[in-house]
């Protein structure tokens, strides 16, 4: 079965960074190579929204709120996504989710809590 752990959320002032990773079990990395992988948010009280997303071809997407800080990157051999913040804001604060597609499959991992406050 496959699964993905977050981890390195935390609390971080504004202007700060932090890095998170992605790491996917339960599937080759042969296999991990082939997945489409993303970060998702969801804010307080807000909907969940794609921030960026990197495909199995190394094409990586930013939205625009987070162009020029975040930075998401794949390193297949040992199945981890990360996403490296900078430049942090209160608006950042929010669940991050990794989200990992394969085929018809589709998998998400249990969020970890960014907070940027004073």
């Amino acid at each position: 079965q496959v699964q993905l752990m977050e981890s390195g959320g935390g609390l971080v002032q504004p202007g700060g960074t932090l890095s998170l990773s992605c790491t996917a079990s339960g599937v080759s990395s042969r296999d991990f190579s082939s997945f489409n992988m993303a970060w998702y948010r969801q804010p307080p009280g807000k909907q969940r929204e794609l921030i960026t997303s990197i495909f199995n071809d190394g094409r990586s997407y930013l939205t625009d709120s987070v162009k020029g800080r975040f930075t998401i990157s794949r390193d297949n051999t040992n199945k981890e996504v990360r996403l490296q913040m900078n430049s942090l804001k209160p608006d950042d604060t929010a669940v991050y989710y990794c989200w990992g597609k394969w085929g018809s499959g589709v998998i998400w991992g249990q969020g970890t809590q960014v907070t940027v406050s004073s």
